[in-house]
């Protein structure tokens, strides 16, 4: 099993066993006929990796805070925010909904599929995109681990101060 089989293995029993614990099903996964049709609509295609958490473990609602938004709502948000007053970034998907209008995103054009963090109430454009994770493998990892930035394990908080890297390509890709 490689490390990407172990990972999907990973966040399927995190995924089913944290639905069981708040009493609410798991959304079932998606078939690669709705992936198909999403990247029609995008204009470009999912990471592999994110391909698999729909197809493979569920449409949404596992994973960080409030869990993966459901590719429709996916969807949705990269449409309201690419009509919205914010120049944003072809190839950049919000996945995660970490309130305060900030989300999650994967660069889509990323090999590695990094994670950005988008937060627009740093004022300018420029200063609303920081690298959160090197790799969306990499920002599922510490999710399960706890030592991501975003999880209470990691004894960070809500007080914590992110220190995160800007994102130097956010002008090339508006």
């Amino acid at each position: 099993m490689n490390e990407t089989e172990q990972l999907l293995e990973q966040v399927t029993d995190r995924a089913h066993n944290s639905a069981h614990g708040h009493g609410r099903p798991l959304p079932a996964p998606l078939g690669s006929g709705e992936i198909t049709q999403a990247e029609g609509i995008l204009g470009f295609a999912l990471p592999p990796l994110l391909t698999a958490l729909y197809t493979r473990v569920g449409d949404g609602g596992f994973g960080p805070e409030c869990g993966l938004l459901s590719l429709s709502e996916t969807l949705r948000s990269y449409e309201a925010h690419r009509a919205s007053g914010w120049r944003w970034p072809e190839g950049v998907l919000p996945i995660a909904d970490f309130g305060c209008t900030m989300y999650a995103c994967v660069d889509c054009r990323s090999e590695t599929a990094q994670v950005l963090l988008f937060d627009p109430s740093l004022g300018e454009p420029d200063l609303a995109w920081s690298v959160d994770t090197p790799s969306l493998a990499g920002w599922l990892r510490g999710w399960l681990d706890g030592t991501a930035w975003f999880c209470e394990e990691s004894g960070l908080g809500e007080e914590c101060d992110l220190e995160l890297e800007p994102w130097a390509d956010f002008r090339s890709r508006i």
